[in-house]
C-alpha cells in the first residue's frame, strides 16, 4: 500500500530543510515549480569534467575534430529522451524506479533497482575521487603538499559538499544545481575560449573505422543513458498541469548545452596535447593565472554531478525495500561512497577497474531503458499511481510479481548487447565479425521492439489516479 503520511512526516519541499518525502506519491497540494527548474537541474549537473574526458576519448579513438564534434552533439540530443521520461514523475508523483514496476512487475523491477544503486554509487565514487584530486592539486598550488593530510582534507570537503546538499533533499538539490550552474557556466565558457582556438580541425592520418566510431558513440551516450532511471526523481514535485513539451524541451536543452560545450572542449584539447591524464593535459593548455580556477571547476563539476546521483541512490534504496526514510537511507549511500573513495585514494587504484565495470553495466541499462521508454509510450505515460505502490493483488503484480513481456524483452536486449559489447572486461563474440564495432547501445531499440511486440494491446493506459 501507499506509504501513509502523518502530520509529523508531511512537510513542504523547502530549501535547507530536510525533505520529508521519499518514494511516496507527492500530493497535489505540495506540487510546485515549473519546467524551467528541470533546465537548471540538467544543465548544472552536466557541467562536469567527465564530458571533457569523453570528448578527448573520441579523438583518441581516431576521429577528427569535426567527426568527434558530431558524435558529441548526437550524444547531447539523447537528453530529449531522458527529459521526456520525466513526464512519468509528473503523472505519478513518484520516482522513476517505482514507475518502472509497470514494465517489469513489482518483483521483476527489483534487480534494476539494485544495479542502478550500484551504478549511482560507482559514479559518485568516481566523481568524488576526481574532485578530491583537483582540490588536492589546488592545495599543492598554495604550497601545501605531501603526506596523506591534504588528500584526506580534500576528500572530507568533497564528501561534505555532496552529502549535505543531497541529505537536505529535492528543493536544496534544485537550488544548489541552479546557483552552482551560474558560476560553473562562466568558468567552463572561459575554458572553451582558451581551448577552442588552438584546435586542429584537419583530418586524421587514418580513418577511424567502424570500431572507432562505435566506441565514440558508446562513450558519449553511456553518460546520458545512465540517467534513465532518474528523471522522474526530479519532476515528481511539478504540478500535474506541466506539459510534455515544456518538460522535454527544458530538460533536454539543459543537458544538451552543458554536455556539448564541455565535450567540444575535450575534443579541441585532444587535438593539441596528450589527454591520457585529462586534467593535467587540459591544464597545460591554460594560462597560469587560470589554472587554480580550472581546478575549482573540476571540483565543482564533480560535486554537482555527485549530488544528483547520491540523492537518487537514496530513493533507490527505498525501492529495494529499505524501511527507512529517504534522509536515513542516504546515510548508507554516503558511507559506501566514502569507503570506496578512501580505497581508491589511499589503498589501491581501482578507479580504472570501477569505470570498466560501470561501462559493462550498459549491457543491462541500455535494454532496461528501451523497455521503460517503450512501456511509457504504449501507456501514453498514464499509470495507476496507487497500484505502483501495491504488492500482491495490485495492477502491476502480473504473474507472482513479474511481468513476462518486460522481462523477456529485457533479456533479449541484454543478449544482443552482450554479443556485441567491446569492453575491457568482456568482448562479445560478434564484435570481430562486425569489424570491431561495439553495438551495445542498440540493445535499447532491440529490447523496445520485443516489448512492443509482446505487450502491445495488453498494456492498459488508465487515467492518473488521484493521490
Amino acid at each position: 500500500m501507499i506509504e501513509e503520511r502523518t502530520v509529523e512526516t508531511a512537510g513542504r519541499d523547502e530549501v535547507f530543510q530536510v525533505e520529508a518525502h521519499g518514494i511516496d506519491p507527492i500530493p497535489d497540494d505540495e506540487r510546485h515549480g515549473s519546467a524551467k527548474d528541470v533546465f537548471w537541474l540538467w544543465f548544472g549537473s552536466n557541467l562536469t569534467f567527465t564530458y571533457v574526458i569523453n570528448g578527448a576519448l573520441a579523438v583518441a579513438f581516431g576521429l577528427s575534430f569535426w567527426q568527434a564534434t558530431a558524435v558529441v552533439v548526437i550524444g547531447g540530443l539523447s537528453f530529449f529522451a531522458i527529459s521526456a521520461a520525466g513526464l512519468s514523475g509528473i503523472r505519478t508523483g513518484t520516482a522513476t524506479l517505482v514507475v518502472s514496476r509497470a514494465a517489469f512487475g513489482v518483483r521483476g523491477n527489483w534487480p534494476a533497482g539494485l544495479l542502478n544503486w550500484i551504478v549511482s554509487i560507482g559514479y559518485t565514487i568516481v566523481n568524488t575521487v576526481v574532485g578530491t584530486l583537483a582540490l588536492e592539486a589546488f592545495f599543492a598550488d598554495l604550497g601545501w603538499s605531501g603526506g596523506p593530510v591534504p588528500r584526506a582534507l580534500a576528500l572530507a570537503v568533497t564528501l561534505a559538499l555532496t552529502f549535505a546538499v543531497a541529505l537536505w533533499g529535492h528543493a536544496t538539490v534544485q537550488f544548489a544545481e541552479r546557483w552552482m550552474a551560474y558560476v560553473l557556466a562562466v568558468g567552463f565558457a572561459a575554458l572553451l575560449v582558451f581551448l577552442l582556438p588552438g584546435a586542429d580541425t584537419g583530418a586524421p592520418a587514418a580513418a577511424p573505422g567502424v570500431s572507432g566510431w562505435s566506441l565514440a558513440f558508446v562513450v558519449m551516450l553511456a553518460g546520458p543513458f545512465s540517467y534513465l532511471p532518474m528523471p522522474a526523481d526530479y519532476t515528481r514535485y511539478l504540478p500535474r498541469t506541466t506539459t510534455l513539451r515544456s518538460v522535454t524541451w527544458s530538460g533536454a536543452l539543459g543537458g544538451l548545452l552543458s554536455s556539448v560545450a564541455l565535450g567540444v572542449a575535450g575534443v579541441a584539447a585532444a587535438t593539441q596535447t596528450d589527454m591520457t591524464d585529462a586534467v593535467a593535459g587540459a591544464e597545460k593548455l591554460l594560462p597560469g593565472w587560470f589554472q587554480p580556477l580550472f581546478l575549482a571547476l573540476v571540483l565543482g563539476g564533480s560535486v554537482t554531478n555527485s549530488i544528483i546521483t547520491l540523492y537518487s541512490s537514496s530513493l533507490n534504496l527505498q525501492v529495494l525495500g529499505i524501511p527507512w526514510s529517504r534522509a536515513k537511507a542516504i546515510v548508507i549511500s554516503a558511507a559506501v561512497t566514502a569507503a570506496g573513495s578512501l580505497g581508491a585514494l589511499f589503498l589501491t587504484d581501482f578507479t580504472a577497474s570501477l569505470l570498466s565495470f560501470l561501462s559493462l553495466l550498459i549491457i543491462v541499462f541500455a535494454p532496461w531503458g528501451g523497455v521503460f521508454l517503450a512501456d511509457m509510450l504504449l501507456r501514453r505515460c498514464r499509470y495507476d499511481a496507487e497500484a505502483l505502490h501495491t504488492g500482491a493483488g495490485g495492477g502491476y503484480w502480473y504473474r507472482a510479481g513479474y511481468h513476462p513481456a518486460g522481462l523477456a524483452a529485457l533479456l533479449a536486449g541484454m543478449l544482443f548487447a552482450a554479443l556485441t559489447c567491446d569492453s575491457e572486461l568482456w568482448t562479445g563474440p560478434l564484435v570481430a565479425p562486425l569489424g570491431g564495432a561495439d553495438l551495445t547501445l542498440l540493445g535499447a531499440p532491440v529490447a523496445a521492439l520485443v516489448y512492443v511486440l509482446l505487450a502491445r494491446g495488453r498494456t492498459a493506459a488508465p487515467a492518473p489516479a488521484a493521490l
